[in-house]
Formats: C-alpha cells, sequence, structure tokens
C-alpha cells in the first residue's frame, strides 16, 4: 500500500475497519508534518524532552485526530490532523518551560470599561465546587464558539499563545512577521471579546 494512493477519507475508512495497514500509512503520510514541526518547537524545550519523544506526542496527536475525527464538520482532514499534532505538542513544550499556565497572557488583555474581563474567564478563585463547575461550563463555552470563528492561522496563533509563546516565538514558529502575529491576535481578541458579550 503506499499513501499516494489514497486519500485520507479512504484511509480512515480502512483505519475504522481495523486496517493496520492503513493506519501505518496514514502515520507515515503525516510524518514529515509531525517532524517539521517537532523541529521548530524543540528549541523552546529548555532541554526537557528530546526530540524524537516530541516527534511521538505529535504523532499521538495524529491518533487522536484519527480517533475524533468528524466528516460531518466543516473542515477536512489535512487541516484537523495539523491541529491535533501542533495542540499536542505545544502541550508538550508548555510542561517544558517554567510559565504559568493561562490561556492568553498580558499581551492580550481583555480588561476594560465595560467589565468584560479575561480574568474570570481564565482564574477561578472559588473554592466553591458549584461555583467552580459553573466557571468551567462557562469556559468551555467560550472555547468551543471561538474555535468555530477562528481562521486555521487563528487557531495556530491562539495554541501557541495560550501554551505561553511570545510574539516571536510564534513568528518563529509559524515563519511570520511579528507584524502578522500581532494582527492576528488582535483580531482573536476582538472575537473573543464579542463571544463574552454575547454569553
Amino acid at each position: 500500500m503506499n499513501y499516494k494512493d489514497f486519500n485520507d477519507y479512504e484511509l480512515l475508512d480502512h483505519i475504522y475497519s481495523c486496517d493496520e495497514d492503513a493506519n501505518e500509512i496514514m502515520i507515515y503520510k503525516y510524518r514529515p508534518l509531525t517532524v517539521n514541526l517537532a523541529k521548530k518547537l524543540i528549541k523552546y524545550c529548555n532541554g526537557g524532552i528530546d526530540l524524537n519523544d516530541l516527534i511521538q506526542e505529535g504523532l499521538v496527536g495524529l491518533n487522536e485526530a484519527i480517533n475524533t475525527f468528524r466528516e460531518d464538520k466543516e473542515t477536512n482532514f489535512g487541516t484537523y490532523a495539523k491541529l491535533c499534532i501542533q495542540r499536542r505538542m505545544y502541550s508538550v513544550v508548555k510542561s517544558t518551560r517554567t510559565y504559568k499556565n493561562k490561556i492568553l497572557n498580558e499581551s492580550i488583555s481583555l480588561e476594560d470599561e465595560d467589565d468584560t474581563n479575561i480574568d474570570r474567564f481564565l482564574i477561578d478563585n472559588s473554592n466553591n465546587p458549584s461555583d467552580m463547575l459553573e466557571e468551567n461550563a462557562y469556559q468551555e463555552e467560550i472555547l468551543k464558539k471561538l474555535d468555530e470563528q477562528l481562521t486555521d492561522m487563528e487557531k495556530q496563533v491562539f495554541e501557541l499563545k495560550k501554551n505561553n509563546f511570545n510574539y516571536k516565538e510564534i513568528a518563529d514558529i509559524l515563519e511570520k512577521e511579528p507584524k502578522v502575529i500581532d494582527n492576528t491576535i488582535q483580531r482573536i481578541k476582538i472575537k473573543l471579546k464579542k463571544i463574552m458579550k454575547e454569553i
């Protein structure tokens, strides 16, 4: 079997029919993407993980994409797989860094005069389990709505930003100018503010 003989959806059908060869072909097909991303990210790991382990984490992300992809969504498998691979790897890189866990840091704070405050979205200072559950549901709803509205580029930037990469690092990883990243973050900020006002 050669991956060039099959599109992603044919491979998925074979995989869902428990065809191990199809699964290996899918991994082979997406391995170069995973390796390239790992090579870009490894320098941000502060020695906490080696390249091969980071690649393996990316392939775990691919496996998650295979298992959770739904054709009724308005995205193709390639885009979805790339996002799952990136999310998994960004999360691993984040765990090797020393920054605090935040979705967006001070560079895109949404605090403003109408009390649409990002802090209540990001931080739960309550010890009340009921309040914590409500806050988690609120955050999940916002993230779901935001994910539906973001472009592919915005999703990549958002994932990196919430994993505490700075503008320069994001620009380097995505091979974009810092100004492009800044503009993208401003668009995310506008969309997030709008969603928070609507909920």
